[in-house]
């Protein structure tokens, strides 16, 4: 068995993490893949490195997850990614573009551009080869690796209702990879949620209803040895809401690694602007409370730029103390991934899965006050207890 893994790829304000679990299987959750040189890093090289090939010599991942389609989330797709029926791949003259198994999408892939929806072309293609693969699973019933699809969550007009053997409901847990079971791994589907009425329709239509997940990535007799709670760019009114689904029972939201959502924005965590009030802004409680339930030794992680005390947001400096604080509770560590292992040269930040917890794959630095006690910080999980 493989030991489990998730690496978070330094892409600016964007994000690219690869799950790998006990199997080998793997799981791409977005991508923001840039012309290397000038600061940029070649992280396509790096995601090739860690993908297998099939019986053809074609890389691939399992699954690939598009948290929503704006371009900091799925650029670089049309250019390195296989899009089609695999029987037209072509066997030469072009470098070997990544096949995907298996696509969850959300239903957006449903729904025309609209104010709130302007699509890239990579974001198009998704949409494209999504809607094929559904095409396709509504003519033949069921689906072969580089065909599947996962719909994550009903399409609000209906157009989702003569596949549901393909969609996931909010709330429910998908256990299979690619089709094929899986025994230390779950993903529970948070949202996109389904509309109360008119007006949460619109608000969550502005959010863009980002895929959220809580992952349970599990390694020996451990199921849910690590929790990875993955958000897109859900803003403070999707966590708002999720706070008052999830208050009665908190294990939907716990997690060991969290990746901040929308890039350390202060959107996330307030209504407020940041620019404009400065540190009058004020924080919103059930936001927060969604975002904090940590279980002991938390990582949490900022996918963006290098975090400045200026305007900016995202990422933003009144999110990144936020998201301190809230590690610091935990006895865990905010990191950002433009700063790791430093700001001149970052590279791809892994955590490993062990059964006490997660276990990050670097010499993290002490705290200052503690450096005795605390010299090899982040070498040893801290056991959930």
């Amino acid at each position: 068995m493989a030991t489990p893994e998730i690496t978070f790829f330094p892409v600016g304000n964007g994000d690219m993490t690869l799950i790998k679990v006990s199997s080998g299987r793997t799981i791409l959750i977005d991508i923001n893949i840039r012309q290397p040189g000038d600061g940029v890093r070649d992280v396509l090289k790096d995601l090739r490195e860690k993908l297998a090939v099939d019986e053809e010599g074609r890389p691939y991942v399992d699954v690939m997850v598009l948290s929503h389609p704006d371009q900091d989330h799925c650029r670089g797709l049309r250019e390195h990614f296989y899009l089609g029926s695999l029987m037209d791949y072509p066997t030469k003259g072009e470098p070997s573009k990544i096949v995907i198994h298996e696509m969850w999408s959300s239903p957006l892939v449903f729904r025309r551009a609209s104010k709130y929806h302007t699509l890239s072309d990579d974001a198009r293609a998704w949409n494209t080869e999504a809607k094929r693969r559904v095409a396709l699973f509504r003519e033949e019933g069921q689906l072969e690796d580089g065909d599947r699809i996962l719909i994550m969550g009903e399409d609000t007009d209906g157009k989702t209702d003569d596949i549901l053997d393909i969609v996931v409901k909010t709330d429910e847990r998908v256990t299979a990879v690619a089709g094929k079971e899986q025994e230390n791994f779950s993903a529970l589907l948070l949202a996109p949620m389904p509309a109360d009425d008119e007006h949460d329709a619109d608000e969550l239509s502005k959010n863009e209803s980002s895929i959220i997940i809580n992952y349970s990535i599990g390694t020996g007799a451990v199921a849910d040895a690590v929790k990875f709670l993955s958000g897109g760019d859900a803003e403070v009114y999707i966590w708002e809401k999720q706070w008052k689904r999830h208050k009665g029972d908190t294990t939907a939201l716990e997690y060991d690694l969290l990746s901040t959502p929308h890039h350390c924005s202060w959107h996330t965590l307030s209504w407020h602007s940041w620019s404009k009030k400065k540190e009058d802004a004020e924080v919103s409680s059930d936001a927060r409370k969604a975002l904090s339930q940590t279980r002991a030794g938390a990582y949490i992680v900022a996918s963006s730029n290098l975090i400045l005390d200026d305007d900016n947001d995202p990422p933003c400096i009144r999110a990144k103390r936020e998201y301190e604080a809230i590690a610091k509770e935990a006895s865990g560590k905010f990191v950002n991934t433009s700063a790791h292992p430093n700001e001149k040269n970052p590279e791809p930040m892994v955590f490993e899965v062990t059964s006490g917890g997660v276990k990050a794959k670097w010499k993290v630095a002490a705290a200052p006050a503690a450096a005795g006690a605390a010299a090899a910080f982040g070498s040893k999980p801290l056991s959930h207890g």
